[in-house]
């Protein structure tokens, strides 16, 4: 089984090439963390684990070195690739003010979100020294069709470093950053003088672009890194056939044989209609027509292909959710339910009037929650994972919607660890929202989101019409498409295949006597609740969680277990992290008056032969046994 070396990218930096054109890094969604002491110690910003770190969970970013951990107010597990670190130096140096820092969003109106969070926190010093750029082709270049019709665009924020911790907070919460993929396309193009600030973009006290030297293949007589052009010759005037020629080999490269830019919008309707469970099979999108849509297996003869939104990240599905239901209902508070995803619960507490959590997810905690809507009290909509995260919890979906169609808020569940393959939650939802890149792309190279509308909520036509209007863009890159279809196209099979291997871990930890709690939706106390929104032939998912009856022996175990370990779920092989550590490092009492114990050790399991993970199991259950 796989084992990795610490700070090395899971899966391993192993180059993916496209067609003629440049070797780019694997897009890795974890980083090797493979001993306890690694995990302690890179949530401590110990050097002899952050200098070791090649890569790490995307989305995300490390604070600078002159900044302490605990002043970022987000968990500093998650990196931006390093593809748009990169283009983010370049733009500050371009578009800034020295020691100026950028981050990098798809669309104008994305950066202009991330600054309005960091006008309203930062100092008042700091808001002079703000700025937005928006970049986007030069529509004056000769360029090729092809880059036309893609119109590639960047927005960056760029800001002081004493406003890093603020900058950062928005970039994590909300999934509202740029793929790693659309960093690297528009790099090069800028690099090439071919993207460039659109019109009145900049503000007064920017500096002016500086040239570049890009790429090789950018390097001729009369561009703009070589010798000025006479002030007589209008700039890139002679150069246009080249310039045309050479944009569209480049564009050609790589979309024209490896990712046919027609197939695109194809592979989003292919990739909206698995989600939708009216395409269970794998389809050729060369040729004939897609499935119809008659029927899926969500069970809501109204669900249609548009009801379907795609989003680069998980978590900016959850974000666009909640910003729909403000939209559509007022501002008013939130229920979080059930101890969430880190970033779920940021998001309600700071994008809105705030939110109440019940970390339980408990009878009880919808006992008091009933009791403050009967005196009055009304909310917006609740959240809810299903299973949570660690602790594979379900709530009370039934009960939840009971009191929802009296009490008149809305429900929004994430199926992320449960999946459609396995559980049918839409029905008692308005919104149901996905992060594709766990098990849905399973290849871990590739990240993207999803979020359902049903069609027979009370909410629809609001919803509906506010995401259409006010709030869906569809910023999710053609490239990261293209591999998302790719890779879900055995979504269903890898599933059955996950379920079995999980049913059958499980089974082994539940014997062993050092074990104290195993967490899975089968074994748990909630597991009637997950029964009943589970399919006929759906499992118990690919995610457990252990504790053992001491640390030493949860160390033992973790150390030696032979098999990948660091952040992320839901990946074609088997992950494990001690993920309480990772997620809640700075505030461990608090998550363990949930009942999230602080040693807490989470498996994701994967594809390998059912045996061959038993056995490793067993192993290191035995080192555990032997103690340290």
């Amino acid at each position: 089984m796989p084992s990795f070396a610490l700070g090395e990218s899971i899966p391993p930096d192993t180059a993916h090439v496209i067609a003629l054109g440049p070797v780019q890094p694997r897009k890795a969604v974890s980083v090797s963390l493979p001993t306890w002491q690694s995990n302690v110690g890179y949530e401590e910003g110990q050097e002899w684990v952050v200098s070791r770190m090649t890569t790490g969970y995307p989305r995300y970013d490390p604070p600078p070195s002159w900044m302490p951990w605990h002043e970022t107010n987000a968990s500093p597990s998650f990196f931006v690739h390093q593809s748009i670190a990169a283009f983010a130096r370049d733009i500050a140096a371009a578009h800034g003010q020295p020691g100026q820092q950028a981050m990098l969003f798809p669309t104008p109106s994305a950066a202009r979100r991330c600054l309005d969070f960091v006008r309203q926190r930062a100092e008042p010093d700091v808001l002079r020294c703000l700025d937005v750029v928006d970049l986007a082709l030069d529509a004056s270049r000769d360029v090729s069709p092809l880059l036309k019709r893609l119109s590639p665009t960047i927005s960056a924020v760029i800001f002081p470093q004493v406003a890093y911790p603020l900058a950062k907070q928005y970039w994590q919460h909300t999934g509202d950053g740029t793929s790693s993929r659309r960093a690297e396309f528009c790099h090069d193009l800028f690099r090439n003088q071919l993207l460039v600030p659109m019109p009145n973009s900049q503000s007064a006290h920017q500096t002016p672009t500086r040239p570049f030297r890009g790429p090789r293949r950018y390097q001729r007589p009369g561009s703009i890194d070589a010798v000025t052009p006479p002030a007589t010759t209008k700039p890139y005037e002679s150069q246009a056939p080249q310039e045309s020629q050479e944009s569209s080999r480049f564009v050609e490269e790589r979309f024209g044989r490896n990712l046919d830019l027609n197939l695109v919008e194809r592979a989003k309707s292919a990739i909206r209609r698995r989600i939708a469970g009216s395409l269970t099979h794998e389809v050729d999108l060369q040729n004939g027509p897609l499935p119809s849509m008659a029927s899926n297996t969500r069970g809501l003869h109204g669900l249609g292909e548009d009801d379907v939104y795609l989003f680069p990240a998980g978590m900016n599905a959850i974000f666009n959710a909640h910003r729909a239901l403000l939209s559509a209902r007022g501002h008013l508070k939130s229920v979080s339910f059930g101890f969430p995803y880190v970033d779920t619960l940021k998001i309600l507490q700071k994008f809105g009037p705030g939110c109440l959590f019940y970390g339980h997810a408990s009878s009880e905690d919808l006992d008091d929650l009933e009791r403050l809507l009967r005196s009055g009290q009304r909310f917006l909509g609740l959240f809810c994972e299903f299973p949570g995260n660690p602790l594979l919890i379900c709530p009370d979906l039934e009960r939840i919607r009971k009191l929802a169609d009296e009490f008149d808020f809305a429900i929004v569940v994430d199926e992320t660890i449960g999946t459609f393959a396995n559980i049918n939650v839409l029905p008692v939802a308005d919104i149901v929202v996905s992060s594709l890149t766990k098990i849905f792309s399973g290849d871990s190279n590739v990240m993207g989101g999803g979020a359902i509308l049903n069609p027979e909520s009370r909410y629809y036509s609001s919803l509906k019409k506010a995401m259409d209007a006010e709030v869906y863009e569809d910023t999710y890159w053609p490239e990261d498409a293209v591999f998302m279809e790719r890779n879900s196209r055995d979504f269903l099979a890898r599933v059955d295949r996950i379920n079995a291997n999980a049913e059958a871990i499980c089974d082994i930890l539940r014997e062993h006597p050092l074990v104290r709690s195993i967490y899975y939706p089968k074994v748990n106390p909630s597991r009637n609740h997950y029964d009943a929104r589970r399919l006929p032939n759906g499992g118990y998912g690919g995610l457990l969680s252990i504790v053992f009856n001491h640390r030493e022996q949860a160390q033992a175990f973790f150390d030696a277990m032979e098999i990948a370990k660091g952040p992320s779920l839901g990946t074609n092989f088997t992950l494990c992290s001690p993920y309480v550590l990772l997620a809640h490092y700075q505030e461990l009492p608090w998550a363990a008056q949930f009942g999230v114990d602080a040693d807490l050790i989470r498996v994701s399991v994967g594809l390998e032969e059912t045996e061959e993970l038993q056995a490793t199991f067993r192993k290191a259950l035995q080192a555990a046994e032997a103690g340290p």
